[in-house]
């Protein structure tokens, strides 16, 4: 046994990015995504508190994930979606349907992710998310 055999794991190969580099790639991605008008109303409400998140959620969130090359744009707004209907999470759902169409999903495809939706996460989770998604897309 080498002195080798006793790592968990290694990381995956390559150097990375430093958090500088993720935070300014993730601002980048992040207002793609949901709107220079979003992120610069999230900016403008920071505080002292919610600083450390938003610093989390702009390097992990849209610096790593929402970069990785497995999935195009389109494709994570789908899981980020469902996901959302699943648990619930209403404020969120509607920002993602808007970043939804940016990220090149027509309001025909959210209908069947909705209704897909309804299979698995149950219909009153579809029913709340077809109200949010008619309330978003009146409204823009």
């Amino acid at each position: 046994m080498t002195e080798d055999d006793d790592r968990i794991g290694d990381r995956p190969a390559g150097d990375g990015l430093a958090d500088g580099e993720r935070w300014q790639n993730g601002m980048s991605v992040r207002r793609e995504v949901l709107s220079d008008e979003h992120v610069d109303r999230s900016i403008r409400n920071q505080t002292e508190l919610t600083a450390d998140f938003q610093d989390f959620i702009t390097r992990v969130a849209w610096g790593d994930v929402w970069q990785r090359p497995g999935l195009a744009r389109r494709d994570r707004s789908i899981a980020v979606i469902t996901s959302l209907i699943a648990h619930g999470h209403h404020e969120e759902l509607a920002m993602h349907l808007r970043a939804a169409l940016r990220n090149g999903l027509t309001v025909d495809e959210v209908k069947e992710i909705i209704l897909q939706s309804a299979i698995y996460s149950g219909v009153p989770a579809a029913n709340t998310a077809f109200r949010i998604a008619s309330e978003v897309y009146e409204a823009d």
